[in-house]
């Protein structure tokens, strides 16, 4: 739901950083490795409850997943490759997030994060799907123009799921909660999408 409000905020630094990256002869998959595996370094930090250090690794993947595209656009590297590679990393390591959270505290979390990945699938599928048709047909997506697939929008996107993951980080004793009020919003997202997207293809 922000993500079109939140973009053009980040696209000027994000140049910045990729501009020295660029400089340096370093590609966008590259970076796109880099950043997934400094993200994925936040599932045992949480697992042993080093909450800090674990917001610090998401936040740093989040920045990776950002300079990532735009160095792809300054190098004109662009390409379906990339752009698979990008979003698949993505999801294994929301996924990983949830999962580390789920070990911190099985007794409290793990049900919750069952939950959350539950609807994390729901999301990502109807995203991905519908990404998959709209390529086929060529369907325009307006509001994200320098995405490498359609981007379908929802209730919870990046930005929201960004901040649910800091505000885990945060207040790590309310994740069950949070994880619960989170999921709920991504089932409505899935709900949308697939309503949203199965009219977009019949029309």
């Amino acid at each position: 739901m922000l993500d079109r409000f939140t973009m053009p905020l980040t696209q000027r630094p994000l140049l910045a950083l990729a501009d020295i990256l660029h400089r340096q002869k370093i590609t966008a998959d590259q970076v796109t490795l880099a950043a997934f595996i400094v993200g994925l370094s936040a599932l045992p930090l949480l697992a042993f409850e080093q909450y800090g250090w674990a917001l610090a690794a998401i936040v740093l993947n989040r920045v990776g997943d950002g300079v990532d595209g735009a160095l792809a656009r300054l190098n004109n590297q662009q390409s379906d490759a990339g752009g698979f590679l990008d979003i698949g990393l993505d999801f294994v390591f929301y996924a990983s997030v949830v999962l580390g959270f789920a070990l911190a505290d099985p007794e409290q979390n793990a049900l919750p994060a069952a939950l959350l990945l539950f609807a994390f699938i729901g999301t990502g599928t109807s995203f991905l799907a519908f990404a998959i048709a709209a390529k086929a047909r060529q369907i325009e997506r307006p509001n994200f123009p320098k995405k490498a697939f359609y981007y379908l929008e929802g209730l919870t996107e990046g930005t929201e799921t960004v901040a649910a993951f800091v505000l885990f980080c945060l207040f790590p004793t309310a994740f069950p909660l949070l994880a619960c009020l989170f999921a709920a919003a991504c089932l409505i997202t899935t709900i949308t999408r697939l309503w949203g997207g199965y009219w977009t293809l019949r029309s």
